[in-house]
């Protein structure tokens, strides 16, 4: 199979830190694995710790071409936190890793999580906390960092008080105490 990523490169057979198979790329470093061997992996040594070091990592802007189908390949995010993504092919159940990409899952603690990170609830969890962060820091631009904390204050109070609804009513009225 030829590199998706390099294009100049063989996937020569190997294996990924020692673990399980993969193909790497003889000329970029990067890996081609199948889910299907990373979980078989995992099934058989549920007590692995996977520990490493922060690395830098490649990635590619663009959409990378499966090496077996020659399909397009969809990106999924890692984490909130991180920019990075991973090349996923459905048709094979195959992700490519650029070089350091696999060191980077270990040293964020993800390694263990390879096959999660390619469902829709991890990407769903992944866009509900960026959402989140977004929306929290457009409030703290619009309040101010004290406003903030003093509305977060004051709706944590709101919605435990037994009476919510009528403070409501009260605090939005024009005016809380006409008959009218």
């Amino acid at each position: 199979m030829k590199c998706t990523a390099c294009d100049s490169g063989n996937l020569v057979p190997s294996f990924l830190d020692d673990l399980f198979r993969c193909h790497t790329c003889d000329n970029c470093g990067g890996n081609w694995i199948l889910i299907e061997d990373y979980i078989g992996w995992k099934e058989r040594h549920p007590e692995h710790v996977f520990s490493g070091e922060s690395i830098e990592a490649e990635d590619s802007p663009g959409a990378l071409i499966c090496p077996m189908s020659g399909g397009i390949m969809r990106k999924f995010r890692v984490a909130k936190d991180n920019a990075h993504r991973l090349d996923y092919s459905a048709r094979v159940g195959g992700v490519w890793l650029h070089k350091g990409e696999w060191e980077m899952l270990v040293a964020e603690g993800l390694a263990g999580n390879l096959n999660a990170i390619l469902t829709d609830q991890w990407q769903h969890r992944i866009r509900k906390e960026k959402a989140s962060e977004s929306l929290e820091n457009l409030y703290r631009s619009k309040f101010g960092d004290a406003d903030y904390e003093k509305a977060c204050d004051i709706r944590e109070w709101l919605h435990a008080h037994p009476h919510k609804c009528d403070i409501r009513a009260f605090l939005m009225a024009d005016s809380p105490f006409s008959a009218s």
